[in-house]
């Protein structure tokens, strides 16, 4: 979701003369398939999970209902990470006048998988009336992995959206790069069918060149999208991210917000999972705070 780039193939996967994206479809055809769907509906007195489709190695805890109306969801993925050949597929779907937080327990873990690709694909949708905030813990890309992560995100007029990825390269409390390995994809969000905002990423593990000026040599990226086309809100988070800058060494975290056309989009680079999900923790208080004139309390899993 962070870097720019057109997507294209390195050289191992192209060695039979495929298409990158063949060879991915190649890759992932007897792998592990899972899917996931939920839909969320607003039952009066609260948001209930009307609907789950389950195949394979994903589900979710029990809703929570912490807040009262607005319902939380935890997704789990069981084998604890993902290796190359899997297929995830995640659909989650709020109709109108449902609330709903989605989380994880803990990061996904990406498994190093000589070459071989796993994919990722996640299809929001948010009703007009209804809000979604999706807030996933980092995803983790161990040496050598081969990722495909691809999201789509449909709005409709009226619907409120908070979403975020994290995506760290390597393990930078172990001292361990990401020196081999390849991650692709793009996150595309409508707006009634618009295209608002298409990002693709293309990081290569021996592109010395991105790493050295792309991400300025940190090992984490992320991006955090809000739905929003209001000057006042987004002059209120250019605020904030002001406050965090100085809760902060300059070395350790670098943050900004771009405004475009309905929405608010906060990009930040760092070193560490907690300093950048406390920052964007801080960005998803304010937009509530914003819409609803509350600020939530941060989910009670982010803290075991």
């Amino acid at each position: 979701m962070t870097m720019l780039a057109q997507p294209q193939a390195d050289t191992d996967n192209l060695s039979a003369g495929l298409p990158l994206g063949e060879v991915i479809d190649a890759h992932t055809q007897f792998g592990w398939k899972a899917q996931l769907g939920l839909t969320f509906v607003d039952r009066g007195d609260k948001t209930v999970l009307k609907h789950r489709q389950q195949k394979g190695p994903l589900a979710i805890q029990r809703p929570l209902y912490p807040e009262g109306h607005p319902c939380h969801c935890y997704l789990l993925h069981p084998p604890g990470g993902v290796v190359g050949g899997d297929t995830l597929h995640i659909q989650c779907e709020a109709k109108s006048g449902a609330k709903v937080v989605v989380t994880t327990p803990g990061a996904t873990k990406f498994y190093r998988s000589e070459s071989t690709y796993a994919k990722q694909q996640q299809n929001l949708k948010v009703a007009a009336g209804s809000r979604l905030e999706w807030m996933p813990q980092e995803n983790i890309f161990f040496p050598d992995a081969h990722v495909r992560l691809d999201t789509k995100i449909h709005l409709e007029s009226g619907a409120q959206f908070l979403g975020w990825e994290m995506h760290c390269f390597g393990r930078p409390a172990l001292k361990e790069g990401f020196d081999q390995g390849h991650l692709i994809g793009k996150t595309e969000v409508y707006l009634d069918d618009e295209l608002l905002l298409l990002e693709g990423v293309n990081f290569d593990g021996n592109d010395n060149l991105m790493k050295s000026i792309g991400i300025i040599n940190y090992s984490m990226v992320g991006t955090l999208i809000i739905s929003a086309d209001d000057e006042d809100f987004y002059q209120l988070v250019q605020s904030l991210l002001i406050k965090v800058h100085k809760e902060y060494e300059p070395e350790t975290l670098v943050i900004a917000a771009t405004q475009l056309e309905g929405l608010v989009v906060v990009r930040a680079l760092s070193n560490w999972s907690e300093v950048m999900l406390n920052s964007f923790t801080q960005v998803w208080q304010l937009t509530r705070q914003y819409w609803q004139g509350e600020v939530p309390t941060p989910p009670r899993i982010w803290a075991t």
